[in-house]
Order: C-alpha cells, then sequence, then structure tokens
C-alpha cells in the first residue's frame, strides 16, 4: 500500500484517490489471477 501510494504521489495522484481506488483494483486484480490460476491447473 505504501509502494502504490508513493507512485501515485509520484505522478501526481491524490494520496486521498489513490486510497479510494485502489481497494476496487486490488480486488480485480485478485480475481484475475485466481481466474488464470484455476484456468493452468485444469490443464493438467
Amino acid at each position: 500500500m505504501a509502494a502504490a501510494l508513493q507512485l501515485g504521489t509520484a505522478l501526481g495522484l491524490s494520496p486521498l484517490i489513490i486510497a479510494e481506488l485502489l481497494p476496487p483494483i486490488e480486488a480485480m486484480m485478485v480475481r484475475k489471477i485466481n481466474e488464470t490460476m484455476q484456468a493452468g491447473s485444469s490443464l493438467t
């Protein structure tokens, strides 16, 4: 989380906006990773 805040700040984004947007983005990333892992495990 700290790295994401630092990166966003370096890009000129408000920390409040970053804190608001990061949780839904993180949830989507986890869902996609899980889908990819499940698809890969069904090939074996």
